[in-house]
């Protein structure tokens, strides 16, 4: 996959179109069209589709898509790649969580063709997810991590990866990072901790790879608790659980001024980053899998 794509940038922006066009809140239909529109993309490259669904949680009917790990081959470890596909009820969600959805649906067609060979060089499992009810405490992801048995490599989740503004000023830090990091929101950003920190400088160096995506990593100690801002996505329930993981973002709301507002439409999307962002994040999983 190369980031200079137009089919790539077209392919990505009608995901989000058919996504993000109106809100997708839970219980709606376009919540459920949305669900069904993963589940045929992600079947159509190739991936065994299991809809984990759950009543258990208090936020409501949980259902999440998981794709079945491939290769088939219990003794491997699991990378999970996830973006969750719900939205808040005022907001189309284009950037969230749409943007990541797309690139979800592109990896799972770069890469499963490469599975089919994975016998000779994986060193990992990967398995694809879908999550619900983010928006309303993380509560499939939870859901997800409580339930796995098997060793995690790592777990990435895609986290609102279309938004830039290339103004000077464009990209506000926590205070304690001013200075730190850059004020223009070109940037795609990867979070962490000490437990994923091979993985961070592993991730991170394979994003570089694609030519002119500005990639920033950040390890924060613990499981982010000092910059609570860190955690608002699926990996921290990962995190929680015990598992090494990994977030790839663009910041969300220290960029992004349409975050959860009904202005986050698909027209406000930068497509030819979110096309670099998705080589870099295929580039990186491939990384993690092959790892020894």
């Amino acid at each position: 996959m190369t980031a200079t794509d137009p089919e790539l940038e077209n392919r990505l922006r009608e995901h989000v179109i058919a996504l993000a066009s109106v809100p997708r809140p839970p219980g709606s239909r376009e919540h459920a069209a949305a669900r069904e529109y993963i589940r045929a993309h992600l079947e159509k490259a190739g991936f065994d589709v299991l809809l984990d669904a759950t009543r258990e949680f208090g936020a409501g009917n949980v259902k999440n898509l998981l794709t079945r790990p491939v290769p088939d081959n219990p003794a491997l470890p699991l990378v999970i790649v996830g973006a969750h596909y719900d939205s808040t009820p005022d907001t189309p969600g284009a950037d969230d969580n749409a943007s990541a959805v797309a690139a979800l649906l592109e990896l799972a067609g770069w890469l499963h063709p490469r599975l089919s060979q994975a016998g000779a060089w994986a060193a990992a499992r990967l398995q694809l997810a879908a999550y619900d009810l983010e928006e309303y405490g993380m509560v499939g992801s939870i859901r997800h991590a409580a339930g796995i048995r098997d060793p995690v490599r790592c777990m990435i989740s895609l986290e609102m990866l279309g938004y830039t503004d290339r103004r000077p000023g464009g990209q506000n830090l926590p205070p304690h990072l001013v200075g730190l990091y850059p004020d223009i929101g070109d940037f795609i950003g990867i979070v962490g901790t000490p437990a994923s920190c091979r993985w961070l400088e592993a991730t991170a160096s394979a994003m570089k790879t694609v030519n002119g995506l500005n990639v920033q990593s950040l390890e924060v100690p613990g499981r982010g608790e000092s910059l609570p801002p860190v955690r608002l996505s699926d990996h921290s329930s990962f995190w929680d659980a015990g598992h090494s993981a990994l977030m790839i973002t663009d910041t969300s709301f220290f960029r992004n001024p349409h975050y959860h507002m009904p202005t986050d439409l698909p027209q406000t999307l930068d497509y030819p980053f979110l096309s670099q962002v998705t080589a870099g994040v295929c580039a990186a999983v491939l990384r993690l899998l092959a790892a020894e």
